[in-house]
Protein backbone atom coordinates (compact mmCIF):
# COMPACT_ATOMS: atom_id res chain seq x y z
CA UNK A 1 0.00 0.00 0.00
CA UNK A 2 1.17 3.57 -0.87
CA UNK A 3 2.01 5.81 1.82
CA UNK A 4 -0.16 8.68 2.29
CA UNK A 5 0.28 11.67 0.07
CA UNK A 6 2.09 14.78 1.26
CA UNK A 7 0.45 18.00 0.62
CA UNK A 8 2.94 19.64 -2.66
CA UNK A 9 4.93 22.77 -1.17
CA UNK A 10 3.47 26.31 -2.32
CA UNK A 11 6.06 26.39 -4.69
CA UNK A 12 4.14 24.09 -7.19
CA UNK A 13 1.12 25.90 -7.45
CA UNK A 14 1.93 29.54 -6.84
CA UNK A 15 3.16 31.69 -9.95
CA UNK A 16 6.16 33.08 -9.67
CA UNK A 17 5.24 36.43 -9.57
CA UNK A 18 3.18 35.83 -6.35
CA UNK A 19 5.86 34.18 -4.88
CA UNK A 20 8.08 37.10 -5.58
CA UNK A 21 5.85 39.24 -3.87
CA UNK A 22 6.94 38.68 0.43
CA UNK A 23 10.88 39.24 -0.81
CA UNK A 24 10.18 42.33 -2.35
CA UNK A 25 7.95 43.76 0.99
CA UNK A 26 10.83 42.22 3.04
CA UNK A 27 13.53 44.39 1.12
CA UNK A 28 11.79 47.61 1.44
CA UNK A 29 10.73 46.98 5.24
CA UNK A 30 14.30 45.93 5.66
CA UNK A 31 15.48 49.13 3.72
CA UNK A 32 12.97 51.53 5.99
CA UNK A 33 14.13 49.70 9.36
CA UNK A 34 17.99 50.03 8.32
CA UNK A 35 17.16 53.97 7.80
CA UNK A 36 15.47 54.23 11.29
CA UNK A 37 18.37 52.33 12.74
CA UNK A 38 20.86 54.08 11.06
CA UNK A 39 22.44 55.80 14.36
CA UNK A 40 24.19 59.42 13.58
CA UNK A 41 27.44 57.48 14.93
CA UNK A 42 27.72 55.45 11.96
CA UNK A 43 27.62 58.73 10.01
CA UNK A 44 30.69 59.97 12.10
CA UNK A 45 32.18 56.72 11.60
CA UNK A 46 32.26 56.66 7.84
CA UNK A 47 33.59 60.47 8.43
CA UNK A 48 36.93 59.85 10.13
CA UNK A 49 37.68 57.25 7.86
CA UNK A 50 36.93 59.68 5.09
CA UNK A 51 38.88 62.80 7.49
CA UNK A 52 41.69 59.67 7.74
CA UNK A 53 41.36 60.21 11.38
CA UNK A 54 40.74 57.08 11.71
CA UNK A 55 43.41 53.80 10.81
CA UNK A 56 44.89 56.04 8.78
CA UNK A 57 47.24 53.53 7.13
CA UNK A 58 43.95 51.88 5.48
CA UNK A 59 42.16 55.29 5.11
CA UNK A 60 44.40 56.30 2.74
CA UNK A 61 44.57 53.38 -0.06
CA UNK A 62 43.37 55.18 -2.97
CA UNK A 63 39.57 54.46 -3.76
CA UNK A 64 38.63 51.73 -1.24
CA UNK A 65 40.37 52.86 1.76
CA UNK A 66 37.77 54.85 3.33
CA UNK A 67 35.23 52.15 2.58
CA UNK A 68 37.28 49.51 4.47
CA UNK A 69 38.79 51.63 7.22
CA UNK A 70 34.68 52.03 8.09
CA UNK A 71 33.86 48.82 7.15
CA UNK A 72 37.01 47.02 9.66
CA UNK A 73 36.20 50.38 12.31
CA UNK A 74 32.62 49.09 12.23
CA UNK A 75 32.88 45.54 13.14
CA UNK A 76 35.44 46.66 15.81
CA UNK A 77 33.29 48.44 17.81
CA UNK A 78 30.64 45.90 17.22
CA UNK A 79 33.10 43.43 18.91
CA UNK A 80 34.29 46.32 21.80
CA UNK A 81 31.90 44.92 24.65
CA UNK A 82 33.75 41.86 26.07
CA UNK A 83 30.42 40.09 27.21
CA UNK A 84 26.77 41.50 25.51
CA UNK A 85 28.21 42.39 21.98
CA UNK A 86 30.32 39.52 21.33
CA UNK A 87 27.37 36.97 22.74
CA UNK A 88 25.50 38.60 19.78
CA UNK A 89 28.22 38.67 17.38
CA UNK A 90 29.08 34.87 18.00
CA UNK A 91 25.28 33.81 17.37
CA UNK A 92 25.39 35.79 14.00
CA UNK A 93 28.20 34.39 12.85
CA UNK A 94 27.67 31.50 13.37
CA UNK A 95 24.45 31.73 11.48
CA UNK A 96 25.92 33.35 8.69
CA UNK A 97 28.44 30.01 8.96
CA UNK A 98 25.22 28.09 8.45
CA UNK A 99 23.91 29.49 5.40
CA UNK A 100 27.10 29.37 3.86
CA UNK A 101 27.47 25.79 3.69
CA UNK A 102 23.99 25.44 2.70
CA UNK A 103 24.70 27.69 -0.56
CA UNK A 104 27.92 25.71 -1.16
CA UNK A 105 26.15 22.41 -0.88
CA UNK A 106 23.31 24.05 -3.24
CA UNK A 107 26.12 25.11 -5.57
CA UNK A 108 27.33 21.70 -5.81
CA UNK A 109 24.26 19.96 -6.70
CA UNK A 110 24.30 18.53 -10.05
CA UNK A 111 20.89 20.45 -10.82
CA UNK A 112 22.40 24.07 -10.23
CA UNK A 113 25.31 23.45 -12.41
CA UNK A 114 23.85 25.69 -15.15
CA UNK A 115 22.30 28.57 -12.82
CA UNK A 116 24.80 30.94 -12.59
CA UNK A 117 23.92 32.55 -9.18
CA UNK A 118 23.64 29.38 -7.92
CA UNK A 119 26.44 27.36 -8.96
CA UNK A 120 29.05 30.28 -8.29
CA UNK A 121 27.37 32.47 -4.93
CA UNK A 122 31.08 34.12 -4.37
CA UNK A 123 30.25 37.24 -5.80
CA UNK A 124 26.33 37.79 -4.21
CA UNK A 125 28.25 36.61 -1.01
CA UNK A 126 30.64 39.53 -0.93
CA UNK A 127 28.26 42.12 -2.19
CA UNK A 128 26.04 40.56 0.87
CA UNK A 129 28.80 41.05 3.24
CA UNK A 130 30.39 44.07 2.43
CA UNK A 131 27.95 46.42 1.11
CA UNK A 132 24.08 45.00 0.45
CA UNK A 133 23.54 42.80 3.60
CA UNK A 134 19.44 41.48 3.78
CA UNK A 135 18.62 43.14 0.33
CA UNK A 136 21.07 40.94 -1.32
CA UNK A 137 19.30 37.78 0.08
CA UNK A 138 15.72 39.44 -0.73
CA UNK A 139 16.24 40.77 -4.15
CA UNK A 140 19.03 38.08 -5.84
CA UNK A 141 19.33 35.33 -3.68
CA UNK A 142 16.08 34.07 -3.33
CA UNK A 143 14.49 34.90 -6.35
CA UNK A 144 17.47 32.91 -7.89
CA UNK A 145 16.41 29.95 -6.11
CA UNK A 146 12.74 30.30 -7.13
CA UNK A 147 13.22 30.81 -10.97
CA UNK A 148 15.78 27.61 -10.19
CA UNK A 149 12.87 25.51 -8.60
CA UNK A 150 10.35 26.69 -11.44
CA UNK A 151 12.39 25.48 -14.28
CA UNK A 152 13.54 22.32 -12.67
CA UNK A 153 9.41 22.19 -12.16
CA UNK A 154 8.57 22.83 -15.41
CA UNK A 155 11.56 20.15 -16.92
CA UNK A 156 9.90 17.86 -14.56
CA UNK A 157 6.14 18.33 -16.10
CA UNK A 158 7.77 18.05 -19.66
CA UNK A 159 9.78 15.23 -19.26
CA UNK A 160 12.23 14.75 -21.27
CA UNK A 161 10.94 15.99 -24.67
CA UNK A 162 8.35 19.03 -25.30
CA UNK A 163 5.03 18.73 -25.96
CA UNK A 164 6.50 19.60 -29.69
CA UNK A 165 8.68 16.39 -29.28
CA UNK A 166 11.59 18.35 -29.26
CA UNK A 167 14.24 17.50 -26.59
CA UNK A 168 13.95 19.47 -23.45
CA UNK A 169 16.31 22.19 -22.91
CA UNK A 170 17.85 20.68 -19.41
CA UNK A 171 16.95 16.65 -19.65
CA UNK A 172 19.68 16.19 -16.64
CA UNK A 173 16.49 17.89 -14.60
CA UNK A 174 15.16 14.62 -15.46
CA UNK A 175 17.06 11.86 -15.99
CA UNK A 176 19.76 10.49 -13.67
CA UNK A 177 19.78 11.39 -9.92
CA UNK A 178 19.93 15.63 -10.21
CA UNK A 179 19.82 16.19 -6.18
CA UNK A 180 23.48 14.70 -6.06
CA UNK A 181 26.50 16.40 -5.60
CA UNK A 182 28.72 16.32 -8.31
CA UNK A 183 31.26 14.34 -6.68
CA UNK A 184 31.77 12.91 -3.34
CA UNK A 185 34.56 14.93 -2.51
CA UNK A 186 32.53 17.56 -1.44
CA UNK A 187 32.00 16.07 1.62
CA UNK A 188 35.47 16.95 2.43
CA UNK A 189 36.17 20.08 0.40
CA UNK A 190 32.98 22.03 1.45
CA UNK A 191 33.77 21.75 5.19
CA UNK A 192 37.74 22.09 5.27
CA UNK A 193 36.84 25.55 3.03
CA UNK A 194 34.28 27.11 5.87
CA UNK A 195 36.32 26.11 8.37
CA UNK A 196 39.66 27.54 7.19
CA UNK A 197 38.09 30.42 4.53
CA UNK A 198 35.15 31.33 7.58
CA UNK A 199 35.03 29.50 10.42
CA UNK A 200 38.89 30.20 11.63
CA UNK A 201 38.68 34.04 10.91
CA UNK A 202 35.46 34.37 12.79
CA UNK A 203 37.07 32.97 16.06
CA UNK A 204 40.27 35.58 15.64
CA UNK A 205 37.91 38.42 15.62
CA UNK A 206 35.92 37.07 18.19
CA UNK A 207 38.80 35.81 20.26
CA UNK A 208 41.34 38.63 19.97
CA UNK A 209 41.75 42.08 22.10
CA UNK A 210 39.61 44.45 20.07
CA UNK A 211 43.12 46.78 19.71
CA UNK A 212 44.24 43.56 17.79
CA UNK A 213 41.76 42.88 15.06
CA UNK A 214 42.01 45.12 12.59
CA UNK A 215 43.97 43.02 9.78
CA UNK A 216 41.63 39.86 11.39
CA UNK A 217 38.65 42.03 10.20
CA UNK A 218 40.00 43.15 7.23
CA UNK A 219 40.89 39.22 6.00
CA UNK A 220 37.44 38.54 7.44
CA UNK A 221 35.50 40.73 4.97
CA UNK A 222 36.87 38.84 2.37
CA UNK A 223 35.56 35.31 3.87
CA UNK A 224 33.61 34.64 0.19
CA UNK A 225 36.89 34.80 -1.77
CA UNK A 226 38.99 32.15 0.35
CA UNK A 227 36.13 29.87 0.96
CA UNK A 228 35.76 29.61 -3.15
CA UNK A 229 39.28 29.59 -3.67
CA UNK A 230 39.79 26.52 -0.99
CA UNK A 231 36.42 24.51 -1.97
CA UNK A 232 37.70 24.58 -5.67
CA UNK A 233 41.43 23.80 -4.64
CA UNK A 234 40.65 21.15 -2.03
CA UNK A 235 38.15 19.64 -4.53
CA UNK A 236 40.72 19.72 -7.38
CA UNK A 237 43.69 18.15 -5.09
CA UNK A 238 41.40 15.30 -3.83
CA UNK A 239 39.92 14.38 -7.05
CA UNK A 240 43.42 14.01 -8.12
CA UNK A 241 44.33 11.98 -5.53
CA UNK A 242 41.34 9.98 -5.97
CA UNK A 243 40.95 9.75 -9.71
CA UNK A 244 41.89 5.35 -10.03
CA UNK A 245 39.08 5.36 -6.79
CA UNK A 246 36.04 3.67 -7.66
CA UNK A 247 33.48 5.94 -5.32
CA UNK A 248 35.41 9.28 -4.70
CA UNK A 249 35.27 10.96 -8.12
CA UNK A 250 30.98 9.99 -8.22
CA UNK A 251 27.92 11.92 -7.63
CA UNK A 252 26.38 11.23 -4.66
CA UNK A 253 23.32 12.21 -2.23
CA UNK A 254 24.28 14.16 0.90
CA UNK A 255 21.62 13.69 2.95
CA UNK A 256 21.22 9.87 2.60
CA UNK A 257 25.31 9.48 3.26
CA UNK A 258 25.88 9.65 7.26
CA UNK A 259 29.19 10.17 7.18
CA UNK A 260 29.22 12.86 4.55
CA UNK A 261 26.45 14.48 6.02
CA UNK A 262 28.18 14.88 9.36
CA UNK A 263 31.18 16.48 8.18
CA UNK A 264 29.43 18.68 6.48
CA UNK A 265 26.73 20.29 9.08
CA UNK A 266 29.26 19.46 12.20
CA UNK A 267 30.72 22.45 12.46
CA UNK A 268 27.88 25.13 11.99
CA UNK A 269 25.66 23.13 13.94
CA UNK A 270 28.07 22.82 17.35
CA UNK A 271 29.29 26.72 16.89
CA UNK A 272 25.86 27.47 16.63
CA UNK A 273 24.59 25.45 19.77
CA UNK A 274 28.10 26.69 21.52
CA UNK A 275 27.60 30.22 20.74
CA UNK A 276 23.63 29.96 21.29
CA UNK A 277 24.44 28.45 25.51
CA UNK A 278 26.96 31.52 25.65
CA UNK A 279 24.60 34.62 25.02
CA UNK A 280 21.84 32.68 26.65
CA UNK A 281 24.54 32.32 30.02
CA UNK A 282 25.50 35.60 29.55
CA UNK A 283 21.66 37.04 29.71
CA UNK A 284 21.91 35.56 33.35
CA UNK A 285 25.42 36.23 34.46
CA UNK A 286 25.89 39.59 33.34
CA UNK A 287 22.54 40.97 32.96
CA UNK A 288 23.43 44.83 32.88
CA UNK A 289 24.11 45.62 29.34
CA UNK A 290 28.03 46.31 28.94
CA UNK A 291 27.62 47.88 25.18
CA UNK A 292 28.65 51.63 24.48
CA UNK A 293 26.81 54.21 22.64
CA UNK A 294 29.25 53.13 19.61
CA UNK A 295 28.60 49.60 20.03
CA UNK A 296 24.91 49.82 20.78
CA UNK A 297 24.42 51.44 17.14
CA UNK A 298 26.65 49.05 15.55
CA UNK A 299 24.88 45.39 16.71
CA UNK A 300 21.79 47.18 16.50
CA UNK A 301 22.34 47.87 12.96
CA UNK A 302 23.79 44.25 12.47
CA UNK A 303 20.42 42.70 14.49
CA UNK A 304 17.91 44.25 12.20
CA UNK A 305 19.92 42.91 8.74
CA UNK A 306 19.99 39.10 10.38
CA UNK A 307 16.67 39.34 11.43
CA UNK A 308 15.34 40.24 8.15
CA UNK A 309 17.92 37.50 6.39
CA UNK A 310 16.33 35.02 8.89
CA UNK A 311 13.07 35.81 8.03
CA UNK A 312 13.86 35.59 4.29
CA UNK A 313 15.30 32.17 4.95
CA UNK A 314 12.67 30.92 7.04
CA UNK A 315 9.92 32.09 3.55
CA UNK A 316 12.05 30.52 1.74
CA UNK A 317 12.04 27.29 3.01
CA UNK A 318 8.21 27.08 3.48
CA UNK A 319 7.80 27.89 -0.11
CA UNK A 320 10.22 25.40 -1.25
CA UNK A 321 9.35 22.20 1.27
CA UNK A 322 6.14 23.22 3.04
CA UNK A 323 5.39 24.66 6.43
CA UNK A 324 6.97 21.60 8.29
CA UNK A 325 10.69 22.16 7.18
CA UNK A 326 9.83 25.83 8.60
CA UNK A 327 8.72 24.73 11.66
CA UNK A 328 11.64 22.64 12.04
CA UNK A 329 13.85 25.59 11.46
CA UNK A 330 12.37 27.54 14.15
CA UNK A 331 12.01 25.08 16.96
CA UNK A 332 15.77 24.25 16.55
CA UNK A 333 16.73 28.28 16.13
CA UNK A 334 15.25 28.56 19.97
CA UNK A 335 16.98 25.42 21.29
CA UNK A 336 20.32 25.33 19.49
CA UNK A 337 20.55 29.02 17.68
CA UNK A 338 20.08 29.88 14.26
CA UNK A 339 22.75 28.53 12.52
CA UNK A 340 21.96 24.97 13.85
CA UNK A 341 18.42 25.55 12.88
CA UNK A 342 19.17 26.81 9.26
CA UNK A 343 21.47 23.31 8.48
CA UNK A 344 18.80 21.22 10.54
CA UNK A 345 16.02 22.56 8.64
CA UNK A 346 18.08 22.15 5.17
CA UNK A 347 18.55 18.46 6.07
CA UNK A 348 14.89 18.59 6.46
CA UNK A 349 14.02 19.94 3.81
CA UNK A 350 15.88 17.10 1.58
CA UNK A 351 13.76 14.87 3.45
CA UNK A 352 10.52 16.46 2.27
CA UNK A 353 11.71 16.82 -1.29
CA UNK A 354 14.38 14.64 -2.19
CA UNK A 355 15.11 11.33 -3.02
CA UNK A 356 13.86 8.84 -0.25
CA UNK A 357 10.66 10.82 -0.04
CA UNK A 358 10.11 10.53 -4.16
CA UNK A 359 11.17 6.54 -4.01
CA UNK A 360 8.46 5.60 -1.44
CA UNK A 361 5.56 7.67 -2.96
CA UNK A 362 5.82 6.88 -6.79
CA UNK A 363 7.91 3.95 -6.49
CA UNK A 364 10.37 2.96 -9.43
CA UNK A 365 9.99 5.53 -11.46
CA UNK A 366 11.35 7.79 -8.45
CA UNK A 367 14.03 5.89 -7.48
CA UNK A 368 17.58 6.91 -7.92
CA UNK A 369 21.14 5.87 -7.01
CA UNK A 370 22.32 6.83 -3.21
CA UNK A 371 25.89 6.34 -3.19
CA UNK A 372 27.49 5.65 0.44
CA UNK A 373 31.18 6.15 1.31
CA UNK A 374 32.87 3.30 0.23
CA UNK A 375 29.84 1.85 -1.32
CA UNK A 376 28.52 1.87 -4.72
CA UNK A 377 25.18 0.26 -3.70
CA UNK A 378 21.94 0.79 -6.23
CA UNK A 379 18.28 1.61 -5.10
CA UNK A 380 16.61 0.72 -7.93
CA UNK A 381 15.50 -3.45 -8.89
CA UNK A 382 14.42 -5.47 -11.54
CA UNK A 383 11.76 -3.22 -11.16
CA UNK A 384 13.12 -0.20 -11.08
CA UNK A 385 15.19 -0.66 -14.16
CA UNK A 386 11.64 -1.33 -15.99
CA UNK A 387 10.16 1.28 -14.25
CA UNK A 388 13.31 3.94 -15.77
CA UNK A 389 12.76 2.35 -19.19
CA UNK A 390 9.18 3.19 -19.37
CA UNK A 391 10.01 6.76 -18.52
CA UNK A 392 12.10 7.19 -20.52
CA UNK A 393 9.99 5.73 -23.80
CA UNK A 394 7.49 8.19 -22.01
CA UNK A 395 9.01 10.99 -22.04
CA UNK A 396 5.96 12.86 -20.66
CA UNK A 397 5.10 10.74 -18.19
CA UNK A 398 5.68 12.93 -15.02
CA UNK A 399 2.24 14.40 -13.49
CA UNK A 400 2.21 17.91 -11.99
CA UNK A 401 2.07 16.35 -8.48
CA UNK A 402 6.19 15.25 -8.91
CA UNK A 403 7.72 16.45 -5.91
CA UNK A 404 10.31 19.51 -6.55
CA UNK A 405 13.75 17.61 -7.30
CA UNK A 406 16.95 20.68 -7.69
Amino acid sequence: MDPPSRPLPPIHHLSLELILIPPILLAIATALSLFTHSDADLYMLYSQCHSHARLGWLSRVPMFGPLACFLVSFFQEALLSPVRSKGIMSVILSYVAGLLTITTVESSRLCNQTAFFLAFPTATWLIFDLVGGALVWEIVIIPAFFHRAKVVILARRQGTTTSEGEEAAEPELVLGAPRHLSTLVESISIPVSIAIGYILPSLLILLLPSNKTTVPILVWLFFPVWVSFLHQGVRTALLHVFKDHPTWPRPFHLETSLLPLVLTYAAPILLSLASHIYLIVTLFTHPHDDRKEMTLATTRFIMVNMVFVGLTVLYWAFIEAGWQTALVMLLVTVLAGPGAGVCVGWIWRESAVGVDWIGRRFGPRGAVIAVAVGGTGSRRGSDGEQGEQRGQEGGNGLSEETPLLR
